[in-house]
């Protein structure tokens, strides 16, 4: 009885080593991340200076 389920468990272990094909494993393709084009760190600052500006006249037209 040892005997057969020493076989039966060597026989399982050495068929799954033979499983698959030999076929090219197939890659998929690389995700390419483009960023768009970013204004210059500058473009925040002209709002609130512009705002700066109006205060400024508002203030000195009193």
């Amino acid at each position: 009885m040892k005997k057969l389920v020493l076989a039966a468990a060597l026989s399982a272990a050495a068929s799954t080593g033979f499983a698959g094909t030999m076929e090219e494993p197939i890659m998929e393709a690389p995700v390419v991340v483009e960023e768009t084009a970013a204004s210059s760190s500058a473009a925040g600052i002209w709002i609130p200076l512009v705002l700066l500006a109006v205060v400024a006249a508002v203030v000195a037209a009193d």
